[in-house]
């Protein structure tokens, strides 16, 4: 039973049948006709012009801030955005591109108002800001679509280009009961996570203009993500938007559930109220998380150690799970 995230999910059995008879070729050819398919489709299906397959998210994301930004460019982001804090500083590093993070609002959003005072004059003196990326969901948040929308017309006021992080934008959509498209209309590029919670064992979208996707594809090339046979693993990526979209819904009634039954345990801090996706956030009083994580780990059950506990379900995972959790969770608090 593993709760530490939902890359741990296993592909279907329908994405290893599909996997294992896919038409193949060169994708650095372009020869690839799965690989071709898949980019063509998410495109289309998306709003996009084009769309480029990546073996990750951390890929798909620096290959966004590259392709939109230049060297000494920087892009605007929240503190607790993956492709600042959790991306081993790709922009920085591989792009020379600075990022200018801002705190992120309780509800996940960033501050317009504080967004504008961060952009930088047209001066020798800084970096030029180019991009804001945002993150949906974050920590399990779902950014409003109205805050999306006046995200939009803050860039355009601005004259800058707008990208999200959607590593789980699908749970977002999910939760808010739209299409996709309802969120991602409002973006220049975007990046969807194929390996989470849709299941498929490797691989991320980029979506974008068609000139914006040529020049990541010349950058995915430069940073070594040139695949070949890569449609054994687009074949699965397109399993996952076509046949695992809905069932998310299930992941987060799950998430809830965990949610109200830790309620309940004495010293446990949680609110169920604040679930909205496949994410919750749990204290505990007086708690070592790594001597915690080791007593659930002995009875068969992962959990990444944190103050908070971040618990994440997802396919792999049920009702008798989560209950066997909340029970080893009773039982460690009682030693």
């Amino acid at each position: 039973m593993d709760f530490r995230s939902d890359t741990v999910t296993h592909p279907t059995p329908a994405m290893r049948r599909a996997m294992a008879s896919a038409p193949v070729g060169d994708d650095v050819y372009g020869d690839d006709p799965t690989v071709n398919e898949l980019e063509a489709w998410a495109a289309e299906r998306h709003g996009f012009e084009a769309a480029l397959f990546t073996s990750s998210g951390t890929q798909a994301n620096l290959l966004a801030l590259m392709a939109h930004c230049e060297r000494g460019d920087e892009y605007l982001c929240g503190q607790q955005a993956h492709n600042y804090k959790y991306e081993g500083g790709g922009a920085a590093v591989l792009g020379s591109i600075q990022p200018q993070p801002i705190d992120n609002e309780p509800d996940g959003s960033l501050c317009l108002e504080r967004l504008a005072a961060a952009i930088k004059p047209d001066d020798s003196h800084f970096a030029r800001t180019r991009l804001l990326s945002l993150e949906n969901t974050i920590n399990g948040k779902v950014l409003p679509l109205d805050y999306l929308a006046a995200a939009r017309a803050f860039v355009d006021r601005h004259g800058l280009r707008l990208h999200l992080d959607g590593a789980r934008v699908y749970h977002a959509a999910v939760a808010q009961e739209v299409d996709i498209t309802a969120i991602a209309r409002h973006f220049d590029s975007m990046t969807i996570c194929l390996s989470k919670g849709l299941c498929a064992p490797v691989g991320s979208l980029l979506l974008g203009r068609r000139e914006l996707i040529g020049k990541a594809r010349r950058w995915r090339k430069v940073l070594g993500g040139g695949m070949r046979q890569a449609g054994i693993l687009a074949v699965a990526g397109r399993l996952a938007l076509t046949e695992q979209v809905a069932r998310l819904a299930e992941d987060h009634q799950l998430a809830r559930y965990l949610a109200e039954r830790l309620a309940g345990q004495t010293a446990v801090e949680v609110r169920p109220e604040l679930v909205q996706t496949n994410m919750l956030f749990v204290r505990f009083e007086g708690c070592d998380s790594t001597a915690f994580a080791d007593f659930l780990l002995a009875r068969g059950i992962r959990v990444n150690p944190g103050r908070p506990l971040r618990l994440v379900t997802h396919k792999d995972v049920d009702r008798a799970s989560a209950d066997a959790l909340v029970a080893a969770i009773g039982d460690f608090l009682r030693c």
